[in-house]
């Protein structure tokens, strides 16, 4: 029946350990209890009122809180929308077209006036050449020939010139231009006029214009966008003060000219002239709209206490906006709809966030949702933390108000505890998804908008990075004043950011945030090792502790098995040196490597470490119960610590510690008593798992090579180095590191800490030149289950080939 029982609480076990339902049930907790935490109508009936609905019973503001004067609000927005001045934009395409224009106009006929011209005179020569040489044709019997003046060949052309031009031209007028050869100087005149006119600005409608003195314009050039503020609008001409302009400006520069080419430049001027300054009515509005929206609500504050609704009266519009305002919500902002998109925004970051950043961990782990559990738990006690602080009165402490409605943000509120709390246990990357999480949620629930996130986010950050490598308990206190400083600075940039910092609310404001922070500090500080007994779970605080060499385990390991003590205390020096040059928790590492050998106290003299009147229990043991005894002092290690509540990451360990490496020697052994195929090797290796861990990886490592460093007759520097690079490598090559993410250059730094050490611990000495290879001696001070056996000829031909994948620099700097 205990069989039964035990089989049973295993299955229940591991089906909470493995199963994905336990993940969605965990979510489903979360997000109920922030559904209620945010909307506690959907569990609490509250009574609803419309307009004229009639009051049952007195209702008074249960909290000072802010309600808008449409009236302010709206003469505000028109006042800003009436300081913004209209925009205008100036094109300087207009003139560089219009000089084109006319360049390229009077160039074209310039050209077919002096062509027709010459034509003409051609024509006329050879008339004159054919009559004089043929003098037998009577002149009398000559037809007339057509003549075509040079006036009439260029009038031919008179609408390619209006085309190119652009203005139409009168034929007279065009005569006049024929006559006088369409010569360069008369656009050089109609630019000069146009350009002087156009410089000075032509609008469309001065009257329009005129209206804007007051407060100017802004004027803005449409090819550089360059923006310039005007208030001398009368500087502008209007299209009839513009021609008045070209005849002004004609004046002088047409003096003692022909009266009708005078008159004709003007003429054409003033038909050149359109207007370059145009109202841009879309970008004024979208001004104007843009300082609507800008200006903020013009609020009056409602005091608690104060009378909303009196029983009997009817509800007015008024009524309902101030109880609207008290509740959070207007009748246009259902719970549903509400509520859904909150939970659903709160789900969607907490699956992504889960997906991209902690997935791999949990399967990884062992105890992957027990991780997933403890984060629900926390999340939700900080839900109901922040629903409680939100729902207390005025005032809680020595008078002062836990979150002011000056600014709906709960300085006091001690939600940074969270996220170093997850910190504590989880680390800090996983500490900065929670307080992403957490932040969000005391944001909905207090409705503190941005400022109330930000604040939070700020915060709980800061926290867990001041907690990342949390050694002492009092650090947690140091991080707790950090914080409270910190929490102060933002409770001064929030309050500003609000608009709602003064010398009244400030100091309190200041000193309710301060008290936050010290707060957090010290829940943390209290919770840490409850959650460290119900969760399983190991601080660095508490290894600290476990590396205490007077702890009653590692007392009785002294006492009963003295070599296994002094074996287990290198180990723990050798894998701290190491965990510190790549990046490891050396306390965790040398904490494992103190106490990775304790199931040994069951059976100490079977291990040769702990012989010492020269006689070996194995010698009377057959080969395969020799292996059990080795192998079952991982069990018992795992056993002794579960007993002694050593942590789920030092049982790991101590059941990593090995892999599934084989006992080499009792495998040979074996071997050679009942042949080759007598012999099972799975029976001599040990159960595993491999390390998942760097810190696992590197007890192994410490462990094979302290016991094999004692094995040396003469251990020098080259030697140990050897000895270090051949273990190491073989480990390697075994595939025991393939889960434990330990590099190469992990592997390489770990050798040079080993050798570091372990040419500290051995005596050096002088090495002679005729040595011979460097080969471990008789194990005298090693573990049985690493003393080796004589190789075969086959194993020593593939040790020759294995040797030359070696990592010949390995440890070398």
């Amino acid at each position: 029946m205990n069989m039964i029982h035990i089989r049973k609480k295993k299955t229940i076990t591991h089906f909470f350990i493995t199963s994905p339902y336990i993940k969605w049930a965990l979510l489903i907790l979360i997000l109920s209890g922030f559904a209620v935490g945010l909307y506690p109508s959907l569990v609490i009936h509250q009574h609803r009122y419309e307009i004229g609905d009639v009051v049952k019973s007195d209702i008074k503001a249960s909290d000072n809180f802010f309600i808008e004067d449409e009236a302010a609000t709206d003469a505000h927005r028109r006042q800003a929308v009436e300081n913004i001045p209209p925009v205008y934009d100036l094109n300087p395409k207009i003139l560089k077209g219009t000089v084109k224009r006319l360049n390229d106009a009077f160039t074209r006929l310039r050209t077919i006036y002096a062509q027709e011209s010459e034509q003409l005179q051609t024509e006329a020569q050879g008339s004159t050449s054919a009559m004089s040489t043929d003098l037998m044709f009577d002149p009398s019997q000559v037809p007339d020939l057509p003549h075509v003046s040079i006036d009439e060949r260029v009038q031919a052309k008179k609408g390619l010139f209006e085309n190119i031009l652009g203005v139409d031209i009168g034929t007279e007028a065009f005569s006049i231009l024929t006559q006088h050869g369409f010569t360069e100087e008369i656009p050089r005149l109609l630019t000069t006029i146009t350009t002087q006119v156009l410089s000075n600005g032509v609008v469309a409608n001065k009257e329009i214009l005129l209206k804007e003195t007051d407060k100017g314009i802004i004027l803005r050039n449409v090819e550089t966008m360059m923006e310039t503020p005007v208030l001398n609008l009368k500087q502008f001409y209007g299209p009839d003060q513009a021609k008045t302009m070209v005849r002004v400006f004609a004046d002088p520069l047409l003096k003692g000219m022909n009266y009708a080419l005078l008159n004709l430049i003007v003429d054409i001027s003033q038909r050149l002239i359109q207007p370059n300054i145009t109202l841009n009515s879309l970008e004024t509005e979208a001004r104007k709209e843009s300082a609507a929206n800008q200006i903020k609500p013009v609020l009056y504050m409602i005091k608690k206490g104060e009378m909303l609704l009196r029983e009997g009266d009817r509800v007015t519009p008024l009524h309902l906006r101030k109880l609207n305002a008290m509740k959070g919500r207007d009748n246009t902002h259902q719970v549903p709809l509400a509520g859904s998109g909150a939970v659903l925004l709160l789900a969607a970051i907490l699956i992504i966030q889960y997906h991209v950043r902690l997935k791999n961990r949990m399967e990884q782990a062992n105890y992957g949702n027990k991780d997933l559990l403890f984060l629900a738990c926390v999340m939700v006690v900080f839900i109901v933390v922040v629903k409680i602080a939100d729902t207390l009165p005025d005032t809680w402490f020595l008078g002062l108000p836990l979150a002011r409605p000056e600014s709906p943000v709960g300085y006091g509120i001690p939600l940074a505890a969270g996220a170093m709390i997850v910190c504590l246990f989880m680390g800090r990357e996983t500490a900065l998804i929670f307080a992403l999480a957490l932040a969000l949620c005391a944001a909905m629930l207090l409705q503190g908008g941005m400022g109330a996130l930000i604040y939070y986010i700020l915060s709980c950050t800061m926290a867990a990075w001041w907690l990342q490598d949390c050694r002492e308990r009092r650090i947690i206190i140091k991080a707790g004043a950090k914080l409270g400083m910190l929490n102060a600075g933002l409770a001064v940039i929030t309050d500003a950011y609000l608009g709602s910092a003064s010398l009244t609310n400030l100091p309190f404001d200041v000193t309710v945030a301060f008290l936050g922070g010290i707060g957090a500090g010290i829940i943390t500080t209290g919770v840490a090792p409850v959650v460290e007994m119900v969760f399983g779970y190991t601080t660095d605080i508490t290894l600290l502790e476990l590396a205490n060499l007077d702890r009653p385990i590692l007392r009785r390991l002294m006492l009963e098995a003295p070599g296994t003590y002094h074996h287990s205390v290198i180990v723990g020096s050798l894998v701290e040196a190491a965990a510190t040059e790549i990046g490891a928790n050396p306390i965790l590492a040398k904490v494992c490597g103190y106490y990775h050998d304790i199931g040994k106290l069951k059976k100490p003299l079977y291990f040769i470490e702990n012989q010492s009147d020269g006689k070996n229990k194995h010698d009377k043991l057959a080969p395969s119960m020799s292996a059990l005894i080795l192998i079952a002092h991982v069990k018992n290690g795992v056993e002794i610590a579960r007993e002694h509540k050593l942590g789920q990451v030092i049982i790991d360990t101590i059941q990593q510690h090995h892999g599934t490496s084989l006992i080499s020697y009792f495998f040979e052994k074996a071997k050679s008593v009942k042949g080759e195929d007598g012999v099972n090797i799975d029976d001599f290796r040990y159960p595993g798992p491999r390390p998942q861990t760097r810190e696992a990886g590197l007890v192994m490592l410490a462990d094979v090579v302290e016991a094999a460093s004692r094995t040396l007759d003469n251990p020098t520097p080259s030697r140990i180095q050897g000895l270090v690079q051949n273990l190491i490598n073989k480990i390697f090559s075994d595939g025991q590191l393939d889960h434990c993410e330990l590099t190469l250059k992990d592997l390489h730094l770990i050798a040079r800490s080993f050798n570091k050490i372990l040419n500290g611990i051995h005596h050096h000495r002088i090495e002679y030149q005729d040595s011979s290879a460097i080969t471990p001696g008789k194990a005298k001070n090693g573990g049985m289950d690493r003393k080796p056996a004589k190789p075969s000829q086959a194993a020593r031909a593939k040790n020759n080939e294995d040797s030359q994948a070696h990592f010949k620099r390995l440890g070398l700097s």
